[in-house]
């Protein structure tokens, strides 16, 4: 057999015993997504949303209110903004998961971990370097005394020059698997990091939705104050005037006056707060700040209330399908992988090397037939002792791994726990704002009706006083209610993994679609 003949069936056998490898079992054990019992039907009994039984009887059900028990759909889930009708924050939604910082900051981290994975491959294949070398030597020549020593001839310097290059590889035949729990991580943390970077969608989906709501009602209670403010002034100007002709009630003058400045003063703060919302909203997009007054900074005259919907139920597979939660179930694998990686530390590692090249003390024959050269053949590396360190490593990582294990126990509960909340909060507050709904009715007629008597002599000015203050506080308390609803609307649909992008994965099971 010729050498060529040799470096071929090598070859051959090589590669064959490479595949029979990839087929044997890996070291470590096999990842099994665990089952966690959560209740079928985890939404609190927290009565209709649109109807209140207190000791006066029953409200009547909003307008445009749905009493039916439904199930949200995935698109409504998804896109949960659309049920604002608001192109407004439509366009911000658009603009923050285009331009965020932090955002952007998750999609690189998620290319990061695809690069890696795509590494993580390279372990299945050898690794060849190209190296060569030109050397010359000049030196005496010696000869023996007889005693042991050398003495120099005395003749010229000796040249000896040596012409080498090739190709020098080495191939680790994965036996125990090791590289191939490596790729199981990388491929588990590159999911992980696309839950990931899905749950920060939803997270600032969520976060742009609260803040325009925060700002829309801050406008609002703006608005009434500024509307009271007007009316109470009209109130003051009449009295005054009636003061001057020689008619009016002095004390209700002063009375009407510090209602006047007591209401003025609500209105600063809430110009300030509405300038850090517009700020944050901003920052959100990814504008710099005062970038969208021209925007935001005029209240269309809307209602922004979500129509309540209550709902059957929430199926289990919609929470566990939240991308936090899918996250941590990714990390868990991806810890379980790692073990296996720890434990091959183990076994020993074989490896094939070779060598081919050109070799020659001429340059002339540097590329003749008799220059080449090569070997082939395997050798292994195997820890024997390490002094407990692959043990104490091993046990580190099984001990990440139960840690990741109840990292996801925890991530459900709480996601478990924080749809609960949601739509808790979300139906009691309807209740809330049946109640003021009718306490502002009450209260402008209360208004209306003090005033009448106050003209007739029949009260005096303090019940008026008392009735616009009411119905300030009130009207106030109705606005932020109706604000508080749609965000607690927010908070539900982000509960539920609300926002996610169809690009970045679902949040719902095909069961459930």
């Amino acid at each position: 057999m010729n050498k060529t003949q040799f470096f071929a069936y090598a070859t051959g056998a090589i590669a064959l015993m490479a595949a029979g490898c990839a087929a044997l079992p890996s070291v470590g054990p096999d990842y099994e997504e665990p089952v966690y019992a959560l209740p079928d039907r985890p939404l609190p009994d927290a009565g209709a949303p649109t109807t209140n039984k207190t000791a006066i009887g029953e409200f009547k059900p909003a307008d445009a209110a749905d009493d039916a028990r439904t199930l949200l759909s995935t698109n409504e889930v998804r896109l949960w903004w659309t049920r604002f009708d608001d192109p407004v924050l439509a366009h911000l939604v658009d603009e923050a998961v285009s331009n965020n910082l932090s955002f952007l900051q998750a999609a690189s981290r998620l290319e990061a971990s695809r690069w890696e994975l795509l590494g993580s491959y390279t372990a299945y294949l050898p690794k060849i370097s190209l190296d060569g070398a030109a050397t010359r030597g000049d030196y005496h020549r010696y000869t023996s005394t007889g005693n042991g020593s050398w003495r120099s001839t005395g003749s010229k310097f000796v040249h000896s020059d040596l012409f080498r290059g090739g190709f020098d590889a080495t191939w680790e035949i994965d036996i125990f698997g090791g590289s191939r729990r490596a790729t199981e991580e990388a491929w588990a943390r590159a999911e992980a990091e696309g839950w990931s970077l899905a749950d920060a969608w939803v997270s600032l989906t969520a976060e742009v939705g609260r803040q325009y709501i925060a700002l829309r009602t801050t406008q609002q209670r703006i608005a009434v104050a500024r509307t009271n403010l007007v009316l109470q002034t009209e109130t003051y100007d009449i009295l005054k005037s009636r003061l001057d002709s020689g008619i009016g009630d002095e004390l209700a003058v002063s009375q009407s006056k510090y209602i006047v400045d007591q209401t003025h003063a609500t209105i600063p703060p809430l110009l300030a707060q509405e300038e850090s919302l517009l700020n944050a909203l901003a920052i959100l997009t990814g504008a710099m700040p005062g970038s969208l007054h021209g925007l935001l900074k005029d209240c269309p005259d809307r209602d922004w209330l979500v129509a309540p919907t209550r709902l059957a139920s929430v199926p289990t597979d919609r929470i566990r399908t939240r991308p936090d939660v899918r996250a941590a179930e990714r990390e868990l694998a991806a810890q379980v992988a790692h073990v296996g990686v720890a434990k091959s530390q183990w076994y020993p590692r074989l490896f094939i090397n070779g060598t081919l090249g050109l070799e020659s003390v001429k340059v002339q024959k540097f590329l003749s037939k008799g220059a080449f050269y090569g070997t082939i053949g395997p050798s292994f590396s195997w820890p024997i002792f390490q002094g407990g360190n692959i043990y104490a490593n091993v046990k580190a990582e099984e001990a990440r791994m139960d840690e990741a294990f109840l990292k996801y126990e925890e991530t459900l509960q709480k996601a478990y726990g924080e749809v609960r909340d949601a739509y808790a909060a979300y139906t009691q507050e309807y209740h809330r704002y049946e109640a003021l709904r009718g306490a502002v009715k009450a209260a402008e007629e209360a208004v209306a009706i003090s005033k009448d008597l106050y003209r007739n002599g029949l009260r005096d000015f303090t019940a008026v006083i008392d009735a616009q203050r009411s119905l300030l506080t009130l009207a106030e308390q109705f606005v932020v209610s109706r604000g508080q609803i749609s965000t607690d609307v927010i908070a539900l649909y982000k509960s539920l993994g609300g926002g996610l992008d169809e690009s970045e994965g679902e949040a719902v099971s095909d069961s459930d679609r």
